[in-house]
């Protein structure tokens, strides 16, 4: 009888172990279906993902020639023209004025008109900046330039004018006043604040900075670590120093022969190559400014951009 009660004992506890084991089973073919199933939905949404890049990708090309489009509609080459206000040594406003600023059929913002010896001349250009403009106001005019050199188009944009009309306050300005900044300052922080979220859609960027300046038709590098004050002496008392000549290379980029270039990763290394740059430039003393710049000077970015998505190679000077 023992022996029965064992053998009962055996076979309810193999009954009982057959029924675990087909839990088991189906557990282990529920885990894998939901397992396969879950393998299909991360390949949609790989799926997914892909045609969105793809989609993005070709949403961003096509943003880019409507940009340049609308920049062409405006004009491949514009000219505007800053006023700029009384400072407290130009003495008094002469009355009456002799700068007025009238709305044409052209648009507003477009005219001005010069009152000399009670003879009126009236000029043109495609946008004019009164003295009340703010930085800001400029730069906005120009953004979207900058823009086009982060899309792989060559820009340029210089000043022009006498000195102390303003040419280095609008491009330089003052950069530790966020109100006073120029040109330059702003247009950095928005080139490397672009680069970096289009960082998150694949694209790698490159950035190299050059400063030159021409004096007395000749180009110095005011980057160069082997500037020296001998060398500069040199060269300003008619003896050559190191001579730089412009050419145009095989891609019809024109290029300076053996300028310094360097690698940039932020505004704060820019901002310190112009103020080293700043501080080699030939100034001198005018009547209108104590320190005036005497040569022309010319800052240099160049922006390389891959998308490892697409592969596609952009490459620009932005001056």
């Amino acid at each position: 009888s023992s022996q029965r009660e064992q053998l009962c004992i055996l076979q309810h506890q193999l009954a009982a172990a057959n029924e675990k084991l087909q839990m088991a089973d189906l557990s282990a073919s529920e885990t894998m279906a939901e397992f396969e199933a879950q393998k299909d939905v991360i390949r949609q949404l790989k799926d997914r993902i892909a045609d969105a890049e793809v989609q993005i990708n070709e949403k961003e090309m096509l943003r880019r020639k409507l940009h340049n489009t609308i920049l062409e509609l405006k004009g491949n080459i514009r000219v505007f023209c800053r006023v700029r206000p009384l400072l407290p040594d130009d003495g008094c406003a002469p009355h009456p004025p002799v700068i007025s600023y009238p709305t044409s059929n052209e648009g507003p913002e477009q005219g001005i008109d010069l009152i000399q010896s009670g003879q009126k001349y009236a000029f043109t250009f495609d946008k004019v900046f009164n003295h009340e403009a703010s930085q800001n106001d400029v730069f906005s005019e120009i953004s979207e330039l900058v823009q086009s050199a982060l899309d792989g188009y060559k820009v340029c944009i210089f000043a022009y004018g006498q000195t102390g009309s303003g040419k280095t306050y609008t491009m330089m300005g003052r950069p530790e006043s966020l109100e006073q900044k120029g040109l330059i300052p702003r247009s950095l922080e928005q080139i490397f604040e672009t680069s970096q979220r289009l960082s998150a859609q694949g694209w790698k960027y490159k950035m190299q900075a050059s400063v030159l300046e021409i004096y007395n038709e000749t180009i110095r590098d005011l980057l160069s670590s082997n500037r020296s004050s001998w060398d500069t002496q040199r060269t300003e008392n008619g003896v050559p120093g190191k001579q730089y000549t412009i050419k145009h290379d095989a891609n019809g980029n024109t290029v300076v022969s053996d300028l310094t270039i360097v690698d940039v990763c932020s505004s704060k290394e820019v901002a310190s190559l112009l103020h080293q740059a700043a501080q080699c430039r030939s100034v001198g003393r005018t009547q209108m400014n104590e320190q005036s710049s005497r040569s022309h000077f010319v800052f240099t970015l160049r922006i390389s951009a891959v998308n490892e998505v697409c592969f596609v190679i952009l490459l620009n000077d932005y001056s």
